[in-house]
């Protein structure tokens, strides 16, 4: 790509990948300009503050933002304590953002990106031509900027997954929304806790956050105001050895914790647990609670509030002008995609990745950060960091730097087989697949309450995402 060197490098979101993205591309001696849709850096993380990390301060901080905050006398809270989400915003990414400046703009969210004089379809002398950015500001204003490579690290926390099992809404989902919410709730906060005490609420997913989510729950159950809290834990597969996460071969010792707690837990009698559901509509009954009926028309009784942990994915709609090549099932950059694919992954480590991985037909555009897996549900931190290193690195023309793997990371604990949906018991055994198809039902006592962050690390596992 020939566009001007003077021009900034548009970054997309302000959340930890994005203003690592800047930190490395001010160590390039390139200016950033970084635009955040919310109303502070790490809008996204700041939503989830009552969640703990299962990842430590040694692993969330990037080096190159840590060299930025250098000069300012900051220095990184005790490397083997865990954050919450409310630490990581507001002891490293605001501070991050502060040393930025004005190189940041808040409520500022890109409402496209394009080639300048080119549409989707125009060949001429395409890769000469910088990037457009249109950008909606929070006060009304409209403004467009023109970039000599987009960095979009805007993630997927704006676009979570359905209850539906088919990867569309259930029929009256969206009827139902005064009754569901897509995040793990702050049982802390007064209100929020007055809307599940005493109740019946069913969590519908697979990972860490459903984990977290039924362990707030089974807490609230305990506590002197929540007397009769029962969850329902709805699982689109059936039990099986993984379905509580990779345990003590997790090199991720609290997200471990929150599968083995849970495993361990299973008779206290906190949540139901029904298994092999797949959500296809969801009703009201007399009272006005929820009942949900399975695409196989089994119907559950009803309960009071929904918890829809089912992952998340990536919103491609204001890039819809760029050229853009996606796998077709994870939505993640072609290249990236075998190495992340739950379909094909058994437990064990994604590889390390950079610019080649992430690139796109439309030079000088990288996908980073959540937003890079698609819907792949094995990212973490550290793998965003060393993804904008390297990116970094290629803009600048530092080829060798930006080649050069410098991260090694631990295992997941995720398993894969997700695409094994209706194959007989004796293929999933031999597949390394991590979901038994049998609909079983049992009790679950709720773990702990050690979270999952949203960038950080999966929302869920590979099983009924």
């Amino acid at each position: 790509m020939n566009a001007p060197a003077e021009l900034p490098v548009v970054v997309i979101g302000a959340g930890p990948v994005g203003l690592a993205a800047a930190a490395h591309l001010v160590d390039q001696g390139i200016e950033p300009l970084v635009l955040e849709a919310g109303r502070t850096a790490g809008a996204a993380v700041g939503e989830w503050a009552h969640v703990r990390l299962f990842s430590t301060w040694g692993e969330v901080v990037d080096p190159a933002a840590e060299k930025l905050l250098a000069p300012t006398g900051w220095t990184r809270p005790a490397p083997a304590t865990y954050p919450s989400g409310g630490d990581w915003a507001g002891l490293y990414l605001r501070p991050l953002a502060d040393v930025l400046g004005t190189r940041l703009r808040l409520g500022a969210t890109v409402t496209g990106v394009s080639r300048s004089g080119r549409d989707r379809i125009v060949d001429a002398d395409r890769e000469q031509q910088p990037f457009i950015v249109h950008i909606a500001y929070a006060d009304g204003r409209e403004e467009r900027v023109l970039a000599r490579a987009v960095i979009d690290a805007s993630g997927t926390w704006a676009t979570p997954g359905p209850a539906g099992g088919s990867g569309l809404p259930a029929l009256g989902e969206k009827a139902a929304a005064d009754r569901i919410t897509y995040r793990v709730p702050d049982l802390g906060d007064p209100a929020v806790r007055a809307r599940y005490a005493g109740k019946r609420t069913a969590v519908i997913g697979s990972g860490a956050s459903a984990f977290t989510a039924l362990a707030y729950l089974a807490d609230l159950a305990t506590s002197g105001d929540g007397a009769g809290t029962k969850g329902v834990w709805i699982l689109r597969r059936g039990i099986s050895g993984s379905t509580f996460g990779g345990g003590e071969a997790d090199q991720l010792p609290a997200r471990g914790a929150l599968g083995l707690a849970a495993k361990a837990a299973v008779d206290e009698g906190h949540a139901d647990v029904v298994t092999g559901f797949r959500t296809g509509v969801i009703e009201r009954d007399t009272d006005g609670r929820l009942v949900l009926v399975g695409e196989d028309g089994r119907r559950l009784d009803a309960v009071d509030e929904m918890i829809v942990l089912t992952g998340f994915r990536p919103d491609l709609s204001f890039l819809d002008e760029l050229r853009l090549g996606l796998d077709e099932r994870l939505q993640a950059p072609v290249a990236l995609a075998p190495l992340i694919d739950p379909n094909q992954h058994s437990c064990g480590t994604v590889y390390p990745h950079g610019h080649r991985e992430l690139s796109h037909p439309e030079p000088g555009l990288y996908l980073v950060g959540m937003k890079s897996y698609g819907r792949a549900p094995t990212f973490l931190a550290l793998t965003g960091y060393e993804q904008v290193r390297s990116v970094a690195a290629a803009i600048a023309g530092d080829m060798d730097a930006a080649d050069r793997v410098e991260l090694a990371l631990p295992e997941t604990g995720v398993c894969g087989g997700a695409g094994l949906f209706d194959a007989p018991d004796t293929e999933r055994a031999d597949s390394g697949g991590c979901c038994a198809p049998a609909p079983q039902s049992l009790r679950l006592v709720a773990p702990g309450t050690v979270g999952v962050p949203d960038e950080a690390a999966p929302p869920h596992g590979c099983c009924g995402s």
